[in-house]
């Protein structure tokens, strides 16, 4: 991996208590260019309000990223194709589609847009590893992008009647004679009102038959996605309180209303509101935030915006700070975010970029491919293991050092990450971790850190004391600290 250069990195702007645990909730990590951009919005909320309309944030690194793999640019059937010929396999294009995921997670300036693909692609989740569905899988990402800052309602109308999501829990076979219950029950399970909301097991199958002629064929008799008013179950629906007479054969319009009807409903208001507040606040959130986060939701007519802006109003979010564990990947993305790493354009599987997706795959949680539908767990406690621990202290020494991957991206040199010299190892290492992590560390870290080189924190030191090795040693172990691991 090349060094951005010789010189001193570019020193890290400093932003207040406040705004740094902002940013830690919504973006993938601290950066040079993410604080640049707080401090010319004028603070955390303006950068905020911003960056939900992502279309007005300049994206170049990100646009860039997109031209990086050819496969993503394919529509399904070309996908399908190209495996049937065996030129791609589909699973391939499921490795570019992570990897691209991750790149734009490292180096987008759309910092919010990407972490609210992420949380939704969790909610409405369609499993990369899901071989059928994966023709369609990166016109989903497409999909859950658009909406990502729109409204749940638009988001979930358009996902739940996607062939990705019907090939993925079976609505695509399903039909009046054989309906198949699997996304019918999923709707009101994971997507919408959840457990507890009072439905039935009567509601599950008029879900069912709700949904019946979306269909979506594979390998016979032709690859193709299509709805089918002759499989679809006509006949009175009643769930939770909507009412249909769902007549016409062509149910589009009557799935329209209830898939309206369960967006707006105040049961999946509570549980859109609590499933960001778990992601973005704590584990356990107060009914006080939950109640208030709804509130915006219905008031709002599920517009994600106002949704967002209520909950870091909220006190319990400001007072939330340095409590939420990073997740396995965020904390492989935060962690190349803080190194400076400039990622190019992959040329060859030793890049960084292509090689990157196994170290990520060793951190434990590659993006999407958990295999149920639930998705991924997102409180602390279901990555907090020794084994987490351990893997991510071996991760973050071979990220600082640059070890591997090694190839097609830049980073700075061990030298540039140190102030001018002589200096005292504990201004060193406050220097190191202002650069790392946006702020001086705290005393426990800077005693640790002197006690691994075997050194006082009030000696003089010189480049000569501070090999390339001593310098990996301070930046990993400002890696492993509370302050990187949390967020």
């Amino acid at each position: 991996m090349r060094a951005a250069g010789t010189g001193a990195v570019a020193p890290m702007p400093q932003l207040s208590a406040a705004d740094l645990h902002l940013v830690r909730r919504f973006s993938g990590g601290l950066s040079r260019g993410l604080a640049t951009d707080v401090r010319r919005a004028g603070g955390g909320r303006a950068w905020l309000v911003g960056q939900l309309s992502p279309a007005s944030v300049a994206d170049a690194p990100g646009d860039d990223i997109d031209t990086w793999f050819p496969s993503l640019s394919h529509a399904p059937k070309q996908i399908f194709e190209r495996q049937r010929s065996d030129v791609q396999g589909s699973w391939e294009v499921m490795w570019d589609l992570s990897r691209w995921t991750v790149a734009r997670r490292i180096q987008s300036r759309r910092q919010v847009r990407e972490v609210m693909v992420d949380f939704w692609s969790n909610l409405l989740h369609v499993p990369l590893g899901d071989d059928v569905a994966a023709f369609w899988r990166v016109d989903y990402d497409r999909v859950l992008r658009e909406h990502a800052l729109g409204s749940f309602e638009d988001l979930l109308r358009a996902a739940i009647t996607h062939p990705a999501m019907g090939l993925s829990l079976d609505n695509a076979v399903s039909t009046k004679d054989n309906p198949n219950e699997n996304l019918g029950r999923e709707l009101l399970e994971l997507h919408t009102v959840g457990h507890g909301s009072g439905y039935t097991e009567a509601d599950v199958k008029a879900s069912s038959r709700m949904l019946t002629g979306y269909r979506a064929d594979v390998w016979w008799p032709e690859f193709r996605s299509f709805y089918d008013p002759s499989v679809h179950a006509t006949g009175r629906i009643d769930v939770l309180g909507f009412s249909h007479p769902n007549t016409d054969a062509d149910g589009r319009a009557a799935t329209d209303a209830y898939l309206r009807y369960l967006a707006r409903h105040p049961a999946t208001a509570k549980r859109i509101a609590r499933r960001l507040a778990v992601r973005f606040v704590s584990d356990r959130p107060s009914a006080a935030l939950v109640d208030a986060v709804a509130a915006a939701y219905l008031k709002n007519g599920t517009a994600v915006r106002p949704t967002l802006l209520a909950l870091v109003d909220h006190p319990d979010f400001a007072a939330s700070a340095g409590t939420k564990v990073r997740l396995p990947t965020e904390d492989y993305v935060a962690t190349v975010r803080a190194m400076r790493v400039v990622l190019q354009r992959p040329v060859d599987d030793e890049s960084f970029v292509n090689a990157m997706y196994w170290q990520y795959v060793g951190f434990g949680q590659a993006p999407y491919e958990w295999p149920a539908p639930d998705g991924y767990p997102e409180v602390g406690e279901a990555w907090t293991s020794a084994g987490r621990l351990l893997g991510g202290m071996r991760h973050h020494v071979n990220l600082a050092a640059g070890w591997w991957p090694a190839s097609q991206a830049q980073r700075p040199s061990a030298a540039a990450w140190l102030p001018p010299l002589p200096a005292t190892l504990g201004a060193v290492i406050d220097h190191v971790g202002r650069q790392v992590l946006g702020q001086r560390p705290t005393a426990s870290m800077r005693k640790a850190i002197a006690t691994l080189l075997g050194m006082s924190l009030t000696r003089q030191v010189g480049r000569g004391d501070l090999w390339d090795m001593r310098v990996y040693a301070i930046i990993a172990s400002l890696l492993d600290s509370p302050t990187h691991l949390h967020r």
